[in-house]
């Protein structure tokens, strides 16, 4: 097993942070688990060009990372609905589209922990996608962030 050295900085950069030089980023890499690339039979992982897609054809994007990433914003038109809450605001699903939900990257486990408790709620998985990239991801890309407050 691969081990990762443990965080000195008890605030870890989650969400990448652009340095001086373009291009160039730093983020903490010690957080968290890698998650698989398949969470579950029937959910959809995408990536950059699904997510923007989707978002322009007007489907619902969720953000289901905790409130206190607010001040590092959010993708463009996603709603914050963390984790912890997403069964018991699972009406606020739209059941007759698919919706994209994203956390902070690869090793955030708020999005398939929030998939997972869909389901077990009786979601259907071929209305959930995930995008796994998170927002780690979506930045490094040089992609567009909004305030989410």
């Amino acid at each position: 097993m691969i081990e990762r050295r443990p965080s000195e900085d008890d605030d870890a950069l989650q969400v990448p942070r652009a340095l001086g030089t373009r291009g160039r980023f730093v983020v903490d890499a010690t957080w968290g688990t890698v998650q698989p690339l398949v969470l579950a039979p029937g959910v959809q992982t995408v990536g950059e060009l699904e997510l923007i897609e989707h978002v322009e054809r007007g489907l619902p994007l969720v953000d289901t990372r905790l409130a206190e990433f607010d001040a590092e914003g959010t993708i463009p038109t996603a709603r914050r609905i963390p984790h912890e809450q997403i069964v018991a605001r699972i009406a606020e699903l739209n059941r007759d589209v698919p919706t994209i939900l994203f956390c902070n990257g690869p090793q955030c486990t708020a999005t398939p922990d929030a998939i997972e408790a869909l389901l077990g709620a009786g979601y259907p998985a071929e209305l959930l996608r995930w995008y796994r990239g998170g927002m780690h991801d979506w930045v490094t890309l040089g992609y567009p962030v909004e305030s989410s407050g």
